[in-house]
């Protein structure tokens, strides 16, 4: 039997930078066993062909917005319907799992019965694709070790969840701002355990340009992103893992520590105005505050 189903809505494989960083990510997610499903959501070009050649699923009938983008909500239905895997794992098709993250949802799985597992990503630049025959995860994680940065806490790039929750989700453009913010604050508001991995799960994000995207924009400053913050209910509904009020940690679930930064963050969350726009007072007093909590914590673990 399945114990978890990874899917994620893949960027097309047509360049060739992009094409390597996503077969490295989802082989990694092969790699963990037969106890795992894993689908590729979509039909970006070249989406079928990477699936065949890497012995995973294809999910091609995703629901798109106007743009042609996917639409978080039918991503989910779908790999929902593909696998009965009692645990579900949206992850970005960039990321690299490692093998022993099974094991680790596991345990999650077994000290609650409702949770978001949810996780800062060390950021990390790989030019060569990994050759999994030999032993990879000791050598990638030599190589986190001299290079590696850890990612600030504004999101997460995957979600583990069991297959119940996150079952009414809008029509949030994947790839796009705040639909992960949302997801975030989904789970914190919720009656589950929202749970930062942080402390124990390492995920690799391959570092990549924005070329996919029209003018190589930053996925925050498009139009779908405004979209999706207009979808969630406005700015206060866009929580960071900040927000979160569990931690896995010594293999344990473990309520977080109070730490200063966590306070600061609360008055963030009370001053955050509704709206985009980024204008008025209120969003000059955000933007001072934000600048003195990362001069002040740096990246937090």
């Amino acid at each position: 039997m399945k114990e978890l189903a990874i899917f994620t809505s893949p960027k097309p494989f047509i360049d060739s930078r992009i094409d390597r960083i996503q077969r490295n990510a989802i082989a990694s997610w092969r790699d963990m066993g037969s106890a795992v499903d894993v689908f590729l959501v979509g039909n970006e070009k070249g989406t079928k062909q990477a699936a065949k050649d890497l012995g995973v699923g294809h999910l091609p009938d995703v629901r798109v917005n106007e743009q042609g983008t996917p639409l978080v909500s039918s991503i989910f239905e779908l790999a929902r319907k593909a696998s009965e895997a009692p645990i579900l794992a949206y992850v970005n098709a960039d990321i690299i799992l490692f093998p022993e993250t099974l094991s680790f949802v596991n345990d999650v799985a077994m000290r609650a019965a409702s949770f978001a597992l949810m996780g800062q990503r060390i950021d990390l630049e790989l030019k060569d694709a990994l050759d999994f025959s030999g032993s990879w995860p000791d050598q990638l994680r030599e190589k986190i070790r001299r290079e590696g940065r850890l990612h600030p806490p504004g999101g997460s790039d995957y979600f583990i969840f069991p297959r119940h929750l996150y079952r009414d989700l809008p029509d949030f453009a994947i790839g796009r701002a705040g639909w992960d913010n949302w997801m975030i604050y989904h789970a914190v508001s919720s009656p589950w355990m929202a749970i930062d991995g942080t402390p124990t799960l390492d995920v690799v994000h391959q570092n990549h340009d924005y070329g996919h995207l029209a003018g190589g924009e930053a996925h925050y400053r498009t139009e779908e992103s405004a979209d999706n913050a207009q979808m969630a209910g406005g700015m206060r509904q866009l929580y960071t893992l900040l927000d979160v009020n569990f931690e896995f940690r010594d293999r344990q679930i473990r309520k977080k520590r109070f730490r200063l930064v966590s306070a600061v963050r609360y008055f963030e969350r009370r001053l955050q105005p509704q709206e985009r726009s980024g204008q008025g007072w209120r969003w000059a007093l955000l933007r001072r505050l934000r600048r003195f909590r990362r001069k002040l914590f740096g990246v937090e673990r």
